[in-house]
C-alpha cells in the first residue's frame, strides 16, 4: 500500500517512524514533511491547503490511505474532500472536527451528553465576557474559540489578567479564533492526555501519556505546545481508564454520530483528574504533539493496521499491543520561544545523540541547508527515548540532549518529574 502523510512537526516524524516499520507499505510519501522524516519517506512540495492538488496526487501515485497529522487540515475538511474523491483518509471529517476547531462547539456536546467538563459560557463581546469574569471566583480560565496552536488558553488568577486576555483575544491576537471565547471554571487536579482510536462507532483506549505545557522548569511561564511529555500516566488507572471511556470517550461517539458527524480518527482528550473523578478539559482531533512521540515508540502492533481498521469501521474486533517500558520525551526549542523563536541556527550532533541506546530523534522545526542541519521553527527537536523505569527512559533522553550542539536551543531540565516523583517514592 503507498500512504501519504499530511504533516511536517514531530508528531509526524514518529508517525513516519512508526508507519514505515508496517510489512503492508509499500511506499510513504509526505507532504510537505521535514528532514526527518525525510529519513522515512518521499517528501513532495505538495499544497495541502489545495484539495485538488491533493487528490490528484494521490490518484497519480495510487494511494490507499491519506494520515492527516496536523489539525488545520482537518478543520479546512481535507478529509471530506479525499472521502467524496473515494480516497481513504484517516481523521475526522470538517464537522466532527469542530471538537478541536471549536471549543464552545464542544463545551455545548457535553452539556447535552452528561460529559463532565467545567461550567462555561460562551462570548463575542469583550464587555459581557468582562462582566461574567467579574461575577466568578478566581482563578477563571479564558480560551479563545478556535485553533490557537496550544497558545490560546489563558489561567488568569486575577481580574486584571482575565480582562487583558479577554481583550488579547477580541483584538486579534489569535486571528479569527479569537473572535468568539469561551471562559470556564477552573478546575483543580493532574492533568493527564487519553488517546482512543474511533471508528464512527466504536472506541479503542490507547496508552496514557502526561505532557508539560509550560515553557521552563518547574511548569513555569507561558504555556507553549508542549516542551515534553511521558507515557504511561501512571495516575491513569485502569480504573480511571474504564471511567474515562464511559463517562466522557463513548458518550461523545455516540453523540457525535447522532448529530450525523461521526468521528472517525484519533480522539484526544485532555483530562483533569479531579476529586470527584475525571474530567474533559478539551478535545483534539488529532494525535498530540509531543504525546505521539512517545506512544510510538511504546507501540508494538502495526500503526498502519490500526488505522486502517479505523477507517474500515472494525475497531470491535481489533487490539493493540504495547511495550511495557517507558518512553520520555525531551522538546528542544529555539530561543525565544514561544514568543519570537529565533530561526536559522545551526544544529550538530544528531548523529551522535541518536546512536544512544533506546533514543530516536524526531525532527519537528528543522531544514537542510546543503550539509548543514538548520532551526527552523519554535520547536525544533523531539528527543525521545525508551527506557524500563521512568529514571532510565529520562536518563537516556537527557543523555542524548546532551549529545546535540546547538547554542541557538534550548529545553526544560525537569520532564517527567511527576512520574520519576511517583516511582521513587513506590520504591521505598
Amino acid at each position: 500500500m503507498n500512504v501519504l502523510l499530511i504533516g511536517s512537526g514531530g508528531r509526524e516524524d514518529a508517525l513516519a517512524w512508526a508507519i514505515s516499520a508496517s510489512p503492508m507499505l509499500d511506499t510513504l510519501y509526505a507532504a510537505p514533511g521535514n528532514p526527518g522524516i525525510g529519513e522515512q519517506a518521499t517528501c513532495v512540495g505538495l499544497d495541502v491547503t489545495d484539495h485538488a492538488a491533493v487528490v490528484a496526487f494521490c490518484r497519480e501515485k495510487n494511494i490507499g490511505l491519506v494520515v492527516i497529522g496536523p489539525e488545520a487540515p482537518l478543520v479546512a475538511g481535507l478529509a471530506d474532500d479525499l472521502g467524496k474523491a473515494g480516497i481513504k483518509a484517516f481523521g475526522p471529517s470538517k464537522a466532527a472536527a469542530q471538537l478541536e476547531g471549536s471549543k464552545g462547539f464542544t463545551k455545548d456536546l457535553c452539556r447535552e451528553a452528561g460529559i463532565p467538563t467545567a461550567a462555561y459560557r460562551r462570548f463575542t463581546d469583550a464587555a459581557s465576557a468582562k462582566g461574567y469574569a467579574a461575577a466568578h471566583a478566581l482563578p477563571i480560565v479564558v480560551k479563545a474559540d478556535g485553533l490557537a496552536a496550544g497558545k490560546g488558553v489563558v489561567i488568569a488568577e486575577t481580574l486584571a489578567e482575565a480582562n487583558d486576555a479577554i481583550d488579547a483575544c477580541f483584538a486579534g491576537s489569535f486571528g479569527s479564533a479569537g473572535a468568539e471565547i469561551v471562559i470556564e471554571e477552573f478546575m483543580e487536579g493532574e492533568e493527564a492526555s487519553f488517546f482512543a482510536l474511533v471508528d464512527g462507532r466504536h472506541a479503542l483506549a490507547l496508552a496514557t501519556a502526561q505532557d508539560h505545557k509550560r515553557v521552563f522548569d518547574g511548569d513555569k511561564g507561558p504555556n507553549t505546545g508542549g516542551m515534553g511529555a511521558y507515557s504511561p500516566a501512571a495516575i491513569v488507572t485502569p480504573e480511571i481508564t474504564q471511567r474515562v471511556m464511559a463517562e466522557i470517550i463513548e458518550p461523545t461517539v455516540r453523540a457525535m454520530a447522532a448529530r450525523g458527524m461521526p468521528y472517525v480518527g484519533v480522539l484526544y482528550a485532555g483530562l483533569i483528574l479531579t476529586k470527584d473523578g475525571p474530567k474533559l478539559i478539551e478535545y483534539n482531533a488529532r494525535f498530540g504533539d509531543p504525546e505521539c512521540q512517545v506512544l510510538m515508540i511504546r507501540l508494538r502492533s502495526d500503526l498502519l493496521t490500526a488505522l486502517i481498521a479505523t477507517c474500515d469501521g472494525v475497531l470491535d474486533t481489533f487490539d493493540l499491543r504495547w511495550y511495557d517500558d517507558v518512553a520520555l520525551t525531551v522538546v528542544m526549542a529555539a530561543d525565544g520561544y514561544p514568543a519570537t523563536p529565533q530561526k536559522g541556527t545551526e544544529i550538530k550532533g544528531l548523529e551522535r545523540a541518536s546512536a544512544l541506546e533506546g533514543v530516536e530523534i524526531f525532527h519537528a522545526g528543522t531544514r537542510r541547508d546543503g550539509d548543514r542541519l538548520i532551526a527552523d521553527g519554535g520547536r525544533v527537536l523531539n528527543v525521545t527515548a525508551r527506557g524500563r523505569t521512568v529514571a532510565e527512559a529520562r536518563e537516556r533522553a537527557y543523555a542524548a540532549v546532551r549529545q546535540i550542539d546547538w547554542p541557538g536551543g534550548f529545553c526544560r531540565s525537569d520532564i517527567g518529574w511527576r512520574a520519576l516523583q511517583r516511582e521513587q517514592s513506590g520504591a521505598k
